[in-house]
């Protein structure tokens, strides 16, 4: 009985062991990565996970978003997050806080600039996750600001999905009352497109 007790605690054992071998895919997002107003398990990054596991993607995924989070929060967050989960893939989808706040451009493209360089210092593969703003900023503003993420992902030639609300911001159907969070029913929409550049990342290997 004791060398079986063993060899059933032995096989208890090996899930963890398994999970702590995998490579783990790192989300540095704000409330539309957070789920917020929705329950978390209906957001697009537990969508994610979920698709990942159904494609045989052995990826550990750490949703390290908060909603309300900036740029610059996220640069502060991201070095003692790299060090924890050592990432193989991280997703920056950052800067709409830091729009809607009418923070410098200068200040966004920095801040976006220095966490992909950390990420790929720490030897992570990133994905930047684009948004866009509200028009009533100005359209010079706008149009600036989106281009961050372009300019960002040509100067470091990395996968760019360019607007994480693309086919949900302009649907009233699918945003909440507030007119900014996305509902349950679109996160199905958000986890197509961050997919349909995901999907080309995860297929080299990484």
């Amino acid at each position: 009985m004791g060398s079986r007790l063993l060899f059933l605690l032995c096989m208890l054992c090996l899930p963890a062991s398994a999970m702590a071998e995998r490579p783990a895919l790192l989300i540095m997002g704000d409330s539309l990565s957070a789920a917020w107003g929705i329950p978390v398990e209906q957001g697009w990054v537990a969508l994610l996970e979920q698709r990942l596991e159904q494609n045989g993607h052995t990826w550990t995924v750490v949703n390290a978003s908060i909603s309300g989070e900036t740029t610059r929060g996220g640069l502060t967050r991201l070095p003692r997050a790299l060090e924890r989960h050592q990432p193989e893939l991280v997703i920056i989808s950052l800067g709409g806080n830091d729009g809607l706040r009418g923070v410098a451009l200068d200040e966004i493209r920095h801040n976006l600039s220095r966490m992909i360089q950390l990420s790929g210092d720490q030897g992570a593969q990133v994905v930047l996750v684009g948004i866009q703003v509200p028009p009533n900023l100005g359209r010079q503003f706008t149009q600036r600001f989106h281009q961050i993420y372009h300019e960002l992902a040509a100067e470091y030639q990395i996968p760019l999905v360019p607007f994480l609300l693309e086919g949900v911001a302009l649907e009233p159907d699918l945003m909440q009352a507030d007119g900014i969070h996305p509902t349950a029913q679109a996160q199905p929409i958000m986890l197509e497109t961050v997919w349909g550049v995901l999907e080309a990342v995860l297929a080299q290997g990484r």
